[in-house]
């Protein structure tokens, strides 16, 4: 009995002074993480390493068996969580032939576009002058011969244009070998040829047999989140040091909205010639931004599914038809992007005022107390928000409470390269970085809606500013802002 009690009374004390510290400090951080509080904690001060060796100390003074238990958690559940970084971006620059003036633009809907009556003219010449279009973007080669040309050669020609100029680019600048990616994830909504474009990119470039390759189709102009995202969970399980190349576009040859339907014909005035490719890897090296965050979100009512939809109108014609209940789907969509992002970055004070304003209402009423709208502008130093058009660009800035300068990103890409989908954040983020303002460890969140609808958020964190601005804003950023 003695030396029973004996053994108990060692467990008991092994147990207090160390399994349950264990637990208490397990569950802290797994409640921090939960929350979004991670970066108030210690982790956020650098000091990782040290509770490591705490960690590895506390785990050697478990039994055998728990403390192997303790390990395998550890190792499978930092491999879940690895990090995914930006090795670096580029962005598709069009030749000046390619440009399209609003002159130009109207000449040819007037003449050299029969299938459009007075009334369509009208429409679209009104919707030009309050696009926030500038007179320097850009149409394919093919709907600017006289007359138009539309047709799969011709969208085949496009897509090889933008997409193989602005993967040359990428590589010149990291210099980095073909054969040295992973995985190769495109995403174009309207063309989808076959072969595929991550088998055109296969052939032209030579990569790996073994390379995992996905095109992705009818995502809308969100697609260049949701590419990152999944090339970021495949990196997640991928061996250290992992490549995957990300290209976004949207091509423009493969058709023209030919008939009379208002809503139909806005995407042929906002949308333009444009593309990005981004190199991602689960390696630090060489890396100039880090992932932290990315969210989707959807919106499943049957106005956000055909709020933006391809279809035929009356007579058989096709075309992107945007409803005119897209804003108020936008404004719905951008509340649960925000909604979902928000516990993720935001700081502790705005946590507890928003979750104090969410209790007031609760107990004293929505009608006597007002929510408190969120400041993102102290938890991201940065703005990407898509360039749909004027409106889209008026309402995320009303309902995030940005300055103009937050918001010129935004404004200046949509004037100089037009709606470009799901390309348009990174000439964004191009703008911020040729006007000097990134900054080491500066925060960026970006916001992208598409079809479904859906509504994605990324927060990059910068590790290394770039130190030239040879983008696609290289001979035209001393020029701006404008007033657009």
């Amino acid at each position: 009995m003695t030396i029973l009690s004996s053994y108990i009374r060692s467990l008991h004390e092994h147990v207090l002074n160390t399994v349950i510290p264990l637990i208490i400090t397990t569950a802290f951080i797994l409640v921090a993480a939960r929350f979004g509080f991670a970066e108030h904690t210690i982790f956020h001060l650098h000091a990782t390493r040290y509770i490591y060796y705490l960690l590895l100390l506390v785990v050697a003074l478990l039994p055998p068996p728990a403390a192997a238990a303790v390990t395998v958690f550890f190792l499978v559940s930092r491999r879940s969580r690895r990090s995914v970084y930006l090795v670096d971006y580029s962005c598709f620059k069009p030749i000046s032939d390619c440009r399209i003036p609003m002159a130009m633009f109207r000449e040819y809907m007037a003449h050299f576009m029969p299938f459009l009556d007075d009334r369509s003219i009208h429409f679209i010449t009104r919707v030009l002058d309050t696009s926030g279009l500038g007179e320097e973007t850009c149409l394919p080669p093919s709907l600017r011969y006289i007359p138009p040309s539309f047709g799969f050669s011709h969208a085949r020609a496009e897509a090889e244009l933008v997409v193989f100029s602005t993967i040359d680019d990428l590589l010149r600048k990291t210099r980095i070998s073909p054969t040295a990616i992973d995985i190769l994830v495109v995403n174009c909504s309207l063309f989808s040829p076959t072969p595929s474009y991550s088998d055109m990119i296969m052939s032209k470039y030579k990569l790996r047999d073994d390379i995992r390759s996905v095109h992705l189709s009818g995502m809308g102009c969100s697609a260049g989140l949701i590419a990152v995202g999944l090339a970021k969970n495949l990196l997640q399980v991928t061996p250290n040091a992992a490549c995957a190349l990300a290209v976004s576009t949207e091509t423009l040859s493969s058709f023209m909205y030919k008939g009379k339907k208002r809503e139909m014909h806005l995407p042929n005035v906002l949308f333009r010639m444009g593309g990005a490719a981004a190199l991602l890897s689960n390696s630090r090296n060489k890396a100039r931004f880090r992932l932290k965050h990315l969210v989707r979100t959807s919106t499943s009512t049957e106005s956000a599914y055909r709020s933006v939809i391809l279809d035929e109108d009356e007579e058989g014609n096709l075309g992107v038809n945007l409803s005119k209940d897209i804003i108020g789907v936008s404004g719905d969509a951008l509340r649960s992007g925000i909604s979902a992002i928000g516990p993720l970055i935001l700081p502790a004070p705005e946590k507890l005022l928003f979750a104090l304003s969410w209790m007031a209402r609760k107990v004293l009423g929505g009608k006597v107390v007002q929510p408190y709208v969120p400041n993102f502008c102290k938890a991201v130093e940065h703005f990407c928000i898509h360039p749909g058009g004027p409106a889209v660009i008026n309402a995320v800035q009303k309902n995030l409470r940005l300055s103009e300068a937050l918001a010129e990103p935004s404004r200046m890409t949509l004037h100089r390269f037009g709606n470009t989908s799901s390309s348009s954040l990174w000439y964004e983020l191009a703008y911020i970085e040729a006007k000097g303002r990134m900054q080491k460890r500066d925060r960026v969140l970006m916001i992208a809606f598409g079809s479904g609808y859906k509504c994605n958020v990324a927060v990059w964190e910068c590790i290394q500013p770039s130190d030239h601005a040879d983008g696609p804003w290289s001979k035209c950023i001393h020029r701006y802002p404008v007033k657009a």
